[in-house]
């Protein structure tokens, strides 16, 4: 299959994709919000720079999207430029297994959820991060 745009097209387009304050992102904060939960966001003295946190509680969230980080249910691999978004996925997919592990040993209660389990149902999404073990 051949991509329908020009090299320069698809960059410009790919760019432009939103890395902070994403529809997810912002449905799920504003429940959290409107239950009480208060956080920080894209707090850069966290270590890996968490979506959503708390560090009185160590409470780490990403909200990763399905694309960006591989998701076993929704990513579809691009049909053109494979090989980069292939080391390009799997990058990502290898820093965040290393932020969690480092969160997780500093005593960091780390959530991840799935850009599609917060379109299906973002209360639920929320619930997943209000009863955790730490809540915020």
């Amino acid at each position: 299959m051949v991509d329908n745009l020009s090299r320069e097209k698809r960059s410009k387009v790919m760019s432009s994709i939103r890395g902070k304050d994403t529809r997810p992102e912002l449905a799920i904060r504003k429940l959290l919000w409107k239950k009480g939960i208060r956080y920080r966001k894209h707090d850069r003295t966290v270590y890996g720079t968490p979506d959503i946190s708390n560090k009185s509680r160590k409470v780490a969230v990403f909200i990763d999207g399905c694309f960006w980080h591989g998701c076993n249910r929704c990513y579809k691999e691009p049909t053109t430029n494979v090989e980069f978004w292939r080391n390009k996925i799997n990058r990502n997919k290898e820093r965040r297994r290393k932020v969690k592990w480092r969160l997780k040993n500093l005593g960091w209660n780390v959530i991840e959820l799935w850009e599609h389990q917060i379109v299906k149902n973002p209360a639920t999404a929320a619930e997943k991060i209000i009863y955790s073990k730490k809540s915020c």
